[in-house]
């Protein structure tokens, strides 16, 4: 049975992912930052801040001690950020950041050990379809999902001769508690930004509400652990969520900007 880890786990996508590689046998291990909080999981949720490089290098080896490897690491974790680039607080930035950025390379850098000497391993961190594209008001997001987009196409060739394979899935709108934790810059009446933003603000929250089941993911990272061979980058979410990538790649860039103005009614 393999052993898979899974950070932010208790709730939303990572749940979802955790209870159904449970139900398929796997040996799971999920991560929260306030396990104690959380009473109704299936499987172990163990304490790790991914901002916290001592929490996550005692997680893992408390995991490795228990079961002797770690054969799937999920990067899954992360948080969202929102509001006009000027008007979001630097540490802000820093915070989202270290959490969906710095935070993956460091579970990353304590895993490569352990996978290195078993001679196998896969990792996969969640992106987002947003991290293609620079969206408006999602500026910050967007970049920090894009630049673990690029980094997992980097390491993985760094890795592959030590038979461990990363890649990326890239998930569009889940129905999941993520606006709920989302740091929303201010809504600053009388500012130039207060229509468009509230505007874009309404429109992003009704996407989540009326997004995609988790478990779509859940299913697309099975498929992907069952593969011997996985891709570089997968995407899971509505057809247009999906479509817009190919848009980008084929369309003029201003073009592009167009349609996404117009989405977006700026």
């Amino acid at each position: 049975m393999k052993v898979v880890l899974i950070t932010g786990a208790s709730s939303g996508i990572g749940k979802s992912i955790g209870e159904f590689l449970h139900h398929k046998g796997y040996i799971v291990y999920g991560t929260s930052r306030n396990p104690e909080k959380i009473n109704n999981s299936i499987f172990p949720l163990l304490a790790l801040d991914v901002r916290d490089i001592s929490s996550i290098q005692n997680t893992i080896t408390q995991i490795i001690q228990k079961s002797g490897r770690i054969d799937v690491m999920i990067n899954n974790a992360g948080v969202g950020i929102t509001g006009p680039l000027e008007e979001i607080p630097t540490a802000e930035i820093k915070n989202n950041f270290e959490t969906n950025f710095f935070g993956p390379i460091e579970v990353m850098k304590a895993v490569l050990p352990q996978m290195r000497a078993q001679k196998s391993g896969l990792i996969i961190n969640i992106t987002s379809i947003a991290g293609y594209m620079g969206l408006p008001y999602r500026s910050i997001y967007s970049a920090s999902k894009g630049a673990l987009e690029i980094i997992t196409e980097a390491l993985r060739m760094e890795v592959k001769s030590f038979g461990i394979h990363i890649t990326n899935i890239a998930p569009g709108d889940f129905a999941t508690n993520i606006a709920a934790g989302r740091y929303h810059a201010p809504v600053i009446v009388g500012s130039d930004y207060e229509k468009p933003y509230s505007t874009v603000l309404e429109m992003m929250n009704n996407h989540v509400d009326s997004g995609s089941n988790p478990n779509e993911m859940a299913e697309a990272v099975y498929n992907i652990i069952q593969d011997p061979n996985p891709k570089i980058h997968y995407k899971v979410g509505a057809f247009m969520q999906k479509f817009s990538i190919v848009l980008k790649r084929i369309l003029p860039d201003k073009m592009y900007e167009k349609i996404l103005m117009n989405h977006y009614k700026l």
